[in-house]
């Protein structure tokens, strides 16, 4: 299949990763666009194991609060500003604080193992590496708390 700058913009929209990457992985992918997204989730790993000894010096609280009887917050973490203040960072820790408000974990390691309520083919941990690829940059979930009026 041809690579088109079309199919090299829907990848991109689909995935939010870079002009560049999505690229490459149509290119390995010989233009299917399916082959293509299971590529960049390889990278993402990849992309996130690569930078794990970054200093996470920067984030955002993000919140979600379920009739005003249950809730949470947690502390995204990330590298730098230029991150934490974009608006797509911000819609990530919303998700997760969602995922810990219905999901209840007891500690991070379990939350990054749960399955993503929004999409149960993947883990929270997926969205943090594929974030961390979209975004360049170590993310992390740092802690969080769960409150609830029962």
């Amino acid at each position: 299949m041809k690579i088109t700058t079309d199919s090299i913009k829907e990848l991109r929209e689909m995935t939010g990763v870079s002009v560049m990457q999505c690229k490459k992985a149509l290119t390995e992918a010989g233009g299917d666009l399916e082959k293509a997204k299971v590529i960049l989730k390889k990278h993402s790993a990849a992309s996130a194991e690569k930078k794990a000894d970054r200093t996470l010096a920067a984030g955002i609280i993000g919140t979600y609060i379920h009739d005003g009887t249950v809730g949470a917050m947690v502390v995204l973490s990330c590298e730098t500003d230029f991150v934490a203040k974009n608006p797509e960072f911000g819609a990530l820790a919303r998700e997760i604080a969602m995922q810990i408000t219905a999901m209840d974990p007891e500690n991070t390691e379990e939350l990054l193992e749960q399955p993503f309520i929004k999409d149960s083919g993947k883990m929270v941990r997926n969205l943090l590496d594929e974030a961390t690829q979209k975004f360049g940059e170590r993310i992390e979930v740092s802690r969080f708390m769960r409150l609830s009026i029962r």
